[in-house]
């Protein structure tokens, strides 16, 4: 149940922030950035695909985080020396996800490619920090046995 809380905290910490960035940066309506999450599982046809298209971005987004909330109880927190800062695991295990999902998932999905942009990329780390990192490091501490 920790680990499915903590991925719903993250997943919604992470969506708000997506969202911010998002809106601001394209000046598009909100259900456009569900709409490409969708489109790398459907691909263009998630663009035509409407609400339930949305709601499978949605879906998506909040899986995702529970995933990488999961691989972290799992795999991060056991190789981690017991005494090592959170806000270090934090910034690790954040980087480590921009790593994975933009150099390996993202390109493997029928997700339309971007531009690659240094500014970009580094508030979407920064954010994955704080959304994820710090969510899954501070529970894995003070809350798990």
């Amino acid at each position: 149940m920790t680990i499915f809380l903590t991925g719903l905290i993250c997943g919604s910490l992470d969506c708000m922030a997506a969202l911010l960035l998002f809106t601001s940066f394209t000046k598009q309506k909100p259900a456009a950035l569900f709409l490409y999450i969708a489109s790398a599982a459907f691909g263009p046809k998630a663009f035509r695909g409407g609400r339930r298209m949305v709601i499978w971005g949605i879906g998506f987004h909040f899986l995702i985080a529970l995933i990488w909330t999961a691989l972290y109880f799992q795999i991060f927190t056991p190789v981690l020396p017991d005494q090592t800062p959170i806000v270090l695991n934090a910034v690790s295990y954040g980087i480590i996800i921009w790593l994975v999902m933009n150099l390996v998932i993202l390109p493997l999905s029928k997700a339309e490619r971007r531009p690659f942009s240094l500014p970009l990329a580094i508030i979407n780390m920064l954010i994955l920090i704080i959304a994820i990192g710090i969510p899954c490091a501070y529970v894995a501490r003070h809350f798990v046995e």
